[in-house]
C-alpha cells in the first residue's frame, strides 16, 4: 500500500495520533522551558535550582509511569485520553496559579506526567498496535503532531509574552487541553483496536511469543539497550530547557534561537519520515545504533562555534536523532517483544527516558551554577553519547543479529 493510500484510508486513526503528540507539548520541556526566566524570577531561583526542582517532578513522573503505562494495555486510548486531558488542564491552571515554590515540583509532576509520560505513550503504543507491516509509516506520521507543536508553539508563545503575561499562556493551554479532550473523544468514538484483542491479531517477538515485562528485565539485552533509550531525552532535553542561557552565552536574541526550531522541526519530520520508512523495509535493529551519531555531531557543533549559523547547522544534526527516535525506539519494542505486553514494556523503558529528561536540567544546571557554561560542557558529553552507541551495537550484535 503506497503512502497516500494509506493515510486516505486510515486518516481517523492517524489524525488521533497526530493530535496526541501535539496536545502533549504543555508537558513538554520544549514548552516550560520558554517561562524558565520567569519562573526564576517570580520564585527567585538560581539556574541549579530551577534545574534541580525540574528535574525531582520529571523524575517522580518517571517512576509513576512504570506503573501508569501499564494502563495501555488494559483501557482504550479514548478513556486514557480523556482522562490524561483533564489532568493536563488542571496542572497547566495550577503553574498560572501556583504561589510557593515548594509546590512547584508537584506541577512540574503533573505536566510531565500527562504530556511527555501517559499522552505521549498511549499515542505510540495506539500507533504500533493497530499497525504492523506499515508500523514505522503510522509512527512517524502521528509524530508530525509532536513535530508541528514544537516548531510553532514556542515561536508563537515568545511572540505572545510581549503582550500577555506568562501565567495568561498557561490558562489558554488548560483551555486548549480540554478542546483537544473533546476533539480526540470525537475521533475515537470508532476505534481501530478493542480493547480484548485476539491473539492471532497481535505480532509476536523475538523467539516468536509475547515477552512479558518480567521476561524482558530479566533478560540482559533490555539492561544493554537502556542507555540508548535515556541518553536522547537527555541532551535534547538539555538544550531546550538551556535555551535562555544558550542564546545569552552565545550572545543571541531569544527570540532569534526559537526562530530556529521550525527548521529543527522540519528536519526532524524528513528523518523520521525517512526512518520510518527504513524500518517497513529493513526493520529497526539494523538502525538503532548509529541514530545518536548526529546528536553528537549537533553538540559538538554547538560547543565549537558562536555564529546563529552554527546554531541553525547544530539543531539541524540534533535533529536528525530526534527523528530517529521518534520512529526508530517507538516500533524496536514491539519488534523485539512483540505487542501483546508492549505498554507495560515500554512504560519502563519509557520511565528511563523520562528519567534522563531529568538528569539533563539537573546536570547542567548545576554546572552551569559552577561557572561551567553549557557549551563548555558539550565535549563530554559527546563522548558519552559514543560510549552508547559502542554499547548499543554490541547488544543488537550479541543477541538480536544473526
Amino acid at each position: 500500500m503506497n503512502t497516500l493510500t494509506f493515510i486516505r484510508t486510515n486518516a481517523r486513526w492517524l489524525i488521533a495520533g497526530g493530535a496526541m503528540m501535539f496536545a502533549t507539548s504543555f508537558g513538554q520541556t520544549y514548552f516550560i522551558s520558554i517561562f524558565a526566566k520567569q519562573i526564576m524570577e517570580t520564585y527567585s531561583l538560581s539556574h541549579g535550582d530551577w534545574g534541580s526542582l525540574y528535574a525531582l517532578g520529571t523524575t517522580a513522573s518517571g517512576l509513576t509511569m512504570i506503573w501508569a503505562g501499564g494502563l495501555a494495555d488494559r483501557f482504550r486510548a479514548r478513556a486514557l485520553t480523556t482522562v490524561t486531558l483533564i489532568i493536563m488542564a488542571i496542572f497547566c491552571l495550577a503553574m498560572a496559579f501556583n504561589s510557593s515554590v515548594w509546590l512547584l515540583p508537584a506541577v512540574i509532576f503533573g505536566l510531565r506526567l500527562s504530556g511527555q509520560g501517559i499522552l505521549n505513550h498511549v499515542a505510540m503504543i495506539s500507533m504500533v498496535r493497530w499497525y504492523t507491516a506499515t508500523r514505522g509509516r503510522a509512527v512517524a506520521i502521528a509524530n508530525l503532531g509532536f513535530s508541528i507543536g514544537e516548531a510553532f508553539v514556542p515561536m508563537i508563545v515568545v511572540a505572545l509574552l510581549i503582550y500577555i503575561s506568562w501565567q495568561t499562556v498557561w490558562i489558554a493551554a488548560a483551555g486548549i487541553s480540554l478542546f483537544f479532550m473533546f476533539f480526540l473523544r470525537f475521533l475515537l468514538v470508532k476505534e481501530r483496536t478493542p480493547h480484548s484483542i485476539a491473539e492471532t491479531t497481535q505480532a509476536v517477538g523475538i523467539g516468536a511469543k509475547h515477552w512479558t515485562r518480567k521476561e524482558a528485565i530479566s533478560h540482559p539485552l533490555f539492561w544493554l539497550l537502556i542507555p540508548a533509550a535515556i541518553t536522547p531525552s537527555m541532551f535534547t532535553t538539555a538544550v531546550f530547557f538551556q535555551q535562555v542561557h544558550l542564546a545569552e552565552v552565545k550572545d543571541w536574541q531569544h527570540v532569534h534561537l526559537v526562530a530556529l526550531f521550525p527548521a529543527f522541526t522540519a528536519m526532524g519530520v524528513v528523518a523520521g519520515l525517512a526512518f520510518g520508512w527504513a524500518i517497513d523495509k529493513w526493520g529497526s535493529i539494523r538502525i538503532l545504533p548509529f541514530m545518536l551519531l548526529p546528536l553528537a555531531c549537533g553538540l559538538l557543533v554547538f560547543s565549537s562555534f558562536n555564529s546563529l549559523t552554527a546554531g541553525l547547522i547544530a539543531l539541524l544534526f540534533m535533529a536528525i536523532t530526534q527523528g530517529a527516535v521518534s520512529t526508530v525506539s517507538v516500533a524496536f519494542w514491539s519488534e523485539i517483544y512483540g505487542t501483546k505486553h508492549v505498554g507495560a514494556i515500554k512504560a519502563l523503558a519509557t520511565a528511563f527516558m523520562v528519567f534522563g529528561s531529568a538528569i539533563g536540567p539537573l546536570v547542567t544546571g548545576r554546572l552551569i551554577d559552577l561557572g561551567y557554561s553549557f557549551p563548555t560542557q558539550m565535549p563530554i558529553y559527546v563522548l558519552y553519547i559514543l560510549a552508547v552507541c559502542g554499547v548499543t551495537y554490541f547488544a543488537t550484535h550479541r543477541f538480536l543479529r544473526k
